[in-house]
């Protein structure tokens, strides 16, 4: 199947590490021009070390997109250099889990600021261009906390929300100037992140980090969870041309672990 994505460029923030890292090795093996951005410069080294051993090569761009001046000047940076973005897919960022009873409204702005606005002010940045270019595609990777309350996840989770109406919002109001807006929710999936988060769980349900792990895995309907590779695969599709009427959708990756239909 022909993806149609030679030569597209193709920025994923977040894309040093975990599944964002699986989404650039992805693009690029489909011939796209790949951009990666991260706050950290050495993970962004080690990514591009990585995908060279593969064969592949990306462009990377140090950036806290916390800082909205800091997502428009890496889209300047970018479409001054390698010409318009086509495909923006959001990875960065991601709320530190913390127990129901310890949340303050520190942890509730950090929440916001570390998953939703990060993910704002990168769209904000790419969509005028989109539209005045004649269209783009957006994916937001979200995560299925959003979907389903965890106390160990709660800021996080509504930051997850609130994406998800992002989202579906900004897909229908830009559908009419050609561009897709699409939230993948992935759940536990095998990176760095799944690591922290079961730590903090383990804490409030009086296990190990291991027992705590061993747990999840046995509860899940497939038996383990998901790599990151099996995320980057539907991503691509999702921006593809192959996917030109999926607008506006949510969807689930959890391998079935969630069975609701809304």
């Amino acid at each position: 199947m022909d993806l149609e994505l030679i030569d597209k460029i193709v920025l994923v923030t977040g894309g040093s590490k975990g599944i964002g890292l699986a989404c650039a090795t992805a693009f690029a093996r489909e011939g796209a021009h790949v951009i990666i951005a991260s706050r950290n410069p050495a993970n962004l080294e080690a990514a591009a070390v990585s995908l060279g051993t593969q064969g592949l090569e990306v462009d990377s761009f140090v950036v806290d997109l916390r800082d909205s001046g800091q997502a428009q000047g890496m889209v300047n940076a970018i479409e001054a250099r390698l010409g318009r973005i086509d495909i923006l897919v959001n990875c960065a960022g991601a709320a530190t889990r913390t127990p129901a009873a310890e949340l303050t409204a520190e942890h509730w702005h950090a929440a916001m600021d570390a998953k939703y606005f990060t993910y704002i002010h990168a769209m904000d940045a790419v969509l005028p261009r989109m539209a005045a270019a004649g269209g783009g595609v957006i994916v937001n990777i979200v995560g299925m906390g959003g979907k389903q309350a965890n106390p160990a996840h709660l800021a996080g989770g509504a930051a997850n929300a609130a994406l998800m109406l992002a989202s579906a919002g900004l897909g229908h109001a830009f559908a009419g100037k050609n561009i897709r807006v699409v939230a993948v929710n992935p759940s536990a999936t095998v990176t760095e992140r799944l690591q922290a988060g079961n730590a903090v769980e383990a804490k409030m349900a009086g296990l190990t980090p291991e027992e705590a792990l061993a747990k999840k895995t046995k509860q899940h309907p497939m038996g383990r969870f998901a790599q990151p590779h099996e995320v980057a695969d539907v991503v691509v599709f999702l921006a593809s041309k192959r996917a030109s009427y999926v607008n506006g959708a949510v969807l689930s990756l959890d391998g079935g672990a969630t069975p609701i239909v809304v």
